[in-house]
């Protein structure tokens, strides 16, 4: 590892942090795979959110999976401190800028690299203190890869990983089958709602109505199973409403990881960009995916997938900051891109060129641009 003058064939532990949400914690498994190449003599270990870092379980280039958080993080490590002990990894990255988690890493690690942070004393603790770039400048995937980059570990491919194992699917397969009545039917499964925080990046859950309808007109057996949190359970019940004995709904009744299993048995995945909307593109299926313009797919769709079709806004672009409706985005759009993939056809929608993974295509402005009210 030219960059930190070490031998990447000599290093035998390597640490990795990323504490964040869902979606964040499974766009960076290419950089993290990238990492166990790099060190392939290594046993990796990977700390995340204690509700999330579970979506990483069973990747074979991981050794060990677990939770740490900027609380406990104080709390953790000292044993390995010196001159108390010698660290237990040789190497550490940290992805954020929290810096009970780097001192944390610093405790653990003889060598650490992590984005640089404000207070100087930190980043003096740092065998390299990157600087990051904006967040929505570069494609997510990109965004993780652009730290290991500075550290000397060369990334091989962009596509998103994870794993279900045979007793999920099993476990996955005969609950869906249940809820079904033994029949097959062809599934799509619908992602209806991002955050409560965030509802202005929804799709009206009259258009997925109508979108619905439309599916069960050309195919009369279509049945539709609902992810998300209990809170989406309102805009479901008005689903399910509408679509009769139609709609699944395991919205909050699963974990993480029994959700991606079952949707390893869909036909289709259709929602808007958020966490369970990644875990799926990882399980490379066909889907069909809508874009709020403030996060277009440039930076946020799935990369090297084989059947994705990306709905942006028409505002889409690097300077919208509008917190502006989904309703723009019409049925009729996303209609024809599901009925190509319900009848086994390719995208013709493979979304914006991204910054940080295309050729030619420059930086966006970034987080540095104000997010407008709605108008």
């Amino acid at each position: 590892m030219s960059a930190l003058n070490v031998d990447p064939q000599l290093v035998k532990r390597v640490l990795i942090i990323n504490v964040t949400r869902i979606g964040d914690t499974i766009l960076a498994t290419p950089a993290i795979r990238a990492i166990a190449m790099h060190f392939p003599n290594a046993d990796i270990t990977c700390l995340g959110h204690p509700k999330r870092y579970t979506v990483l379980e069973n990747l074979p280039y991981l050794s060990k999976v677990g939770s740490v958080t900027k609380k406990s993080a104080w709390l953790r490590g000292w044993r390995d401190a010196s001159p108390v002990g010698a660290p237990e990894y040789d190497i550490a990255f940290v992805w954020g800028q929290d810096a009970a988690l780097i001192h944390y890493a610093c405790r653990k690690a003889k060598l650490v690299v992590a984005e640089r942070h404000q207070d100087e004393s930190v980043n003096v603790k740092l065998a390299l203190a990157f600087d990051a770039p904006p967040r929505n400048q570069l494609h997510a995937v990109a965004w993780y890869l652009a730290m290991i980059q500075a550290a000397g570990v060369a990334h091989h491919q962009y596509s998103l990983d994870y794993v279900v194992t045979k007793s999920e699917r099993d476990a996955a397969g005969f609950k869906l089958q249940s809820a079904l009545g033994g029949v097959n039917f062809p599934t799509i499964g619908f992602q209806v709602a991002s955050f409560a925080t965030k509802a202005y990046r929804d799709w009206p859950i009259a258009r997925f109505i109508e979108l619905g309808l439309r599916i069960v007109q050309q195919h009369p057996d279509a049945r539709f199973v609902c992810f998300g949190a209990p809170s989406d359970s309102e805009r479901i019940d008005a689903l399910s409403r509408a679509l009769r004995d139609r709609v699944l709904n395991f919205a909050g009744s699963t974990s993480l990881r029994e959700s991606v299993a079952i949707m390893s048995y869909l036909d289709l995945f259709v929602g808007i960009d958020t966490g369970p909307t990644h875990l799926f593109s990882a399980l490379k299926k066909p889907m069909v995916v809508l874009y709020h313009p403030t996060i277009p797919s440039a930076l946020y769709k799935p990369i090297n997938h084989p059947a994705f079709s990306a709905i942006d806004h028409p505002l889409a672009g690097p300077t919208c900051r509008t917190r502006i409706s989904m309703d723009e985005i019409g049925v009729e759009t996303v209609w024809q891109a599901v009925s190509r993939a319900l009848d086994g056809d390719g995208s013709l929608l493979p979304g914006m060129a991204s910054p940080g993974i295309d050729a030619g295509v420059a930086p966006w402005p970034g987080d540095d641009l104000p997010m407008a009210p709605s108008v």
